[in-house]
């Protein structure tokens, strides 16, 4: 007998943050908080809370540019806490305005994206003497689905809205990967006891192909908004 899983909820956005703004060294700041509550399990490549583990929020919060803090994942954490979040999150960084998100939604699949593309080049460029740390410039993705994944399934996920994000840059003619700061959290719900999650989450699968569809109209919509 197969498992059961958990329904889909396909009717109310699941991905809807609140928006925050701060002064921050002078400086009027804007943040993203999302605060779905327990029974989430994310993967996340972010500063704070990475990995593959159950959360209760992710906060998006801009920084300035230039920003210079080496413990930026207490910073994030701080942030969290002054803004009320309680229990673990995912924290991510960027210096672009937040406040300029694009969100998009196929078949129950929702992303919610901020995009700053002005530092920006190829995964695989040449090699260079030096290296340095990258300005927090970012493309920042959120995405939520409403069912659960088994581990290799979220992993999966991150990677269907990766080649996503790679897609949407093209599409615009950007001639780019990505940044080399960006950073990817996708989110799907926890399983019932005793049941699996859908086992697959690549662009060809049903919830995969909803995403990858969500996260590339995101991307898409969030770049004109940046320089």
């Amino acid at each position: 007998m197969p498992a059961l899983l958990p329904p889909p909820r396909t009717g109310a956005r699941l991905l809807d943050p609140e928006r925050l703004t701060r002064v921050e060294d002078g400086e009027r700041l804007h943040a993203l908080l999302w605060r779905p509550g327990p029974g989430w399990r994310m993967a996340s490549s972010a500063v704070l809370g990475g990995g593959l583990a159950e959360h209760a929020w992710v906060l998006n919060a801009q920084v300035a540019h230039g920003y210079r803090r080496t413990d930026p994942a207490r910073h994030l954490a701080g942030l969290a806490r002054a803004a009320g979040a309680r229990g673990s999150g995912v924290g991510l960084l960027t210096a672009a305005d937040v406040s300029a998100f694009a969100r998009a939604r196929d078949g129950g699949a929702e992303a919610v994206v901020t995009a700053g593309v002005s530092v920006r080049g190829w995964a695989a460029g040449p090699e260079e003497g030096a290296t340095r740390a990258a300005p927090p410039g970012t493309i920042n993705i959120v995405a939520a689905l409403p069912v659960a994944l088994s581990d290799a399934a979220l992993v999966n996920a991150v990677m269907t809205a990766t080649e996503a994000k790679v897609q949407a840059l093209l599409d615009a003619g950007l001639d780019c990967s990505g940044t080399p700061t960006d950073a990817v959290c996708v989110a799907a719900r926890t399983p019932r006891e005793g049941a699996e999650g859908h086992a697959f989450a690549g662009p060809r699968s049903e919830w995969g192909a909803r995403l990858a569809r969500a996260v590339h109209r995101a991307v898409g919509d969030a770049l004109p908004a940046v320089s």
